[in-house]
């Protein structure tokens, strides 16, 4: 047998062993290095590995540790759960749907209105999602509404975070792309590489998100008018008064503008606009009576959590893309990619397709650890542009949080619905959201201006 065949043989063999450990329900960051040892060290006896790869990895690791860009994450994370821990959720839900209520839909409209407004000051999924499902679901289902609307509508919307930002996606797929855009050039001989900042896939994700957030309402108001039945008004809501609204709206949408209008206006970078979220999160907590140093240390220790997870599973995926490339995993790919039917097209339609079947079975922070530097320079090289790729590659990762079986706004929304709500209602009412994000992929594909628009009025891209 040939070395490459070897190779061949010893790449398929990994990607089977990383399936199994995940499979097994094994941490994911040690399932991705413990694999990639695994077989890096029977490489190495057999021959057929160059263990000279795995010098590299201390490097990554040093580079990821100093990552500016990675320091929003906790930052971002800490600024979410506080605003959470602060009852904002509740506080914007409760005024929206009695603004809302009277009208047919008025609820599920709320629901994705404020949806829309937590992505952009919180951007938890399950914070969110836990929180509209208390709240608003036994009110629609005491009012009539049909279940599957009802918890369809919740989980899609608390999603809504992962695309508009500023968003965990986004930074950990800026990161990436980052990386990968510049191998791509530094192989074309491009020695003074061009970037692509996680700023710039703000700007291009915002259009596409708030074009989710239209596509949404554009469904349940049709729901509500072809169907009324499915989406009755409230009989008797007592209207609040415009200043209790705007007590409890303006405080989020000053957030929004002192976090993603900074970014935007290129007043800070998300490194330093996140900083200036997580201090402003303390004060708009402390304002409404919410903090103490006991939730302080609540929160704390939750973002320590989820960033430590992080880390980890980037710490894992980095080891394991060195043992993928030292097996020449990144040649395969690009063969591969390169002589789909179809070009530059199919590559894409091939890319795209991958990520949303993974949906099914992976988390999105795994997706893009393990297959966005494997394919992403492939499909640089092939005059992909980084800031579009970006964005439809986050869209895509957004249907995993609604796809069964593992889909994480349908675990969130199963522990808080009523028993007498089957799973299956759930799995049902999700089915029109996932078929209007994957619509907004379709658009974005045709129409790649929605992506690139924005990011070249602002800078120039």
């Amino acid at each position: 047998m040939s070395l490459h065949d070897q190779h061949i043989l010893m790449l398929a063999l990994l990607l089977l062993g990383l399936c199994a450990g995940l499979a097994s329900g094994f941490p994911v960051a040690f399932v991705l290095g413990g694999v990639a040892l695994l077989f890096a060290g029977l490489g190495v006896l057999l021959g057929n590995f160059d263990a000279s790869f795995l010098m590299a990895l201390p490097n990554r690791l040093f580079d990821t540790l100093t990552s500016q860009t990675l320091l929003a994450v906790p930052l971002f994370v800490f600024m979410g759960v506080m605003l959470e821990r602060s009852k904002l959720a509740e506080a914007l839900l409760t005024r929206v749907a009695a603004l809302f209520g009277q009208r047919r839909g008025g609820l599920v409209v709320a629901v994705i209105l404020v949806g829309g407004i937590l992505a952009a000051s919180t951007g938890i999924v399950g914070a969110t999602v836990v929180t509209m499902g208390l709240i608003s679901l036994p009110v629609m289902l005491r009012a009539g509404y049909d279940p599957k609307l009802a918890t369809g509508a919740i989980a899609a919307s608390g999603t809504l975070g992962q695309i508009i930002p500023p968003s965990i996606v986004l930074v950990l797929l800026g990161d990436q792309l980052s990386n990968a855009y510049q191998r791509a050039q530094l192989a074309q001989g491009n020695y003074a590489p061009d970037t692509v900042s996680v700023g710039d896939l703000f700007a291009g994700a915002l259009l596409p998100g708030l074009g989710l957030v239209a596509l949404y309402l554009a469904y349940v108001l049709w729901i509500a008018w072809r169907h009324p039945e499915r989406a009755p008004a409230l009989p008797e809501v007592e209207k609040p008064r415009l200043f209790e609204v705007l007590v409890d709206i303006v405080p989020a949408l000053g957030l929004i503008v002192l976090v993603l209008g900074s970014i935007l206006g290129g007043f800070a970078t998300p490194t330093e606009a996140a900083a200036v979220g997580a201090v402003s999160a303390c004060v708009f907590a402390a304002l409404r009576g919410q903090l103490s140093l006991s939730r302080l240390h609540e929160v704390a220790q939750e973002t320590v959590k989820v960033s430590a997870m992080v880390f980890a599973i980037l710490f894992g995926a980095a080891l394991f893309s060195l043992v993928f490339r030292g097996y020449g995993g990144d040649d395969l790919v690009h063969e591969v990619l390169t002589n789909l039917p179809g070009g530059t097209t199919g590559a894409i339609i091939a890319v795209m397709a991958v990520m949303f079947l993974l949906g099914f079975v992976i988390d999105f922070i795994e997706i893009i650890f393990i297959v966005v530097p494997i394919v992403a320079p492939v499909l640089f090289l092939l005059g992909v542009d980084p800031i579009w790729l970006g964005v439809m590659m986050a869209v895509n990762l957004q249907t995993s949080f609604l796809t069964p079986p593992f889909g994480f706004a349908l675990f969130y929304l199963r522990g808080v619905a009523p028993p007498a709500i089957p799973t299956t209602a759930i799995y049902r009412g999700v089915v029109p959201f996932i078929g209007l994000q994957l619509l907004m992929l379709v658009l974005l594909a045709m129409f790649p201006q929605l992506a690139t628009w924005l990011p070249e009025v602002l800078y120039g891209k």
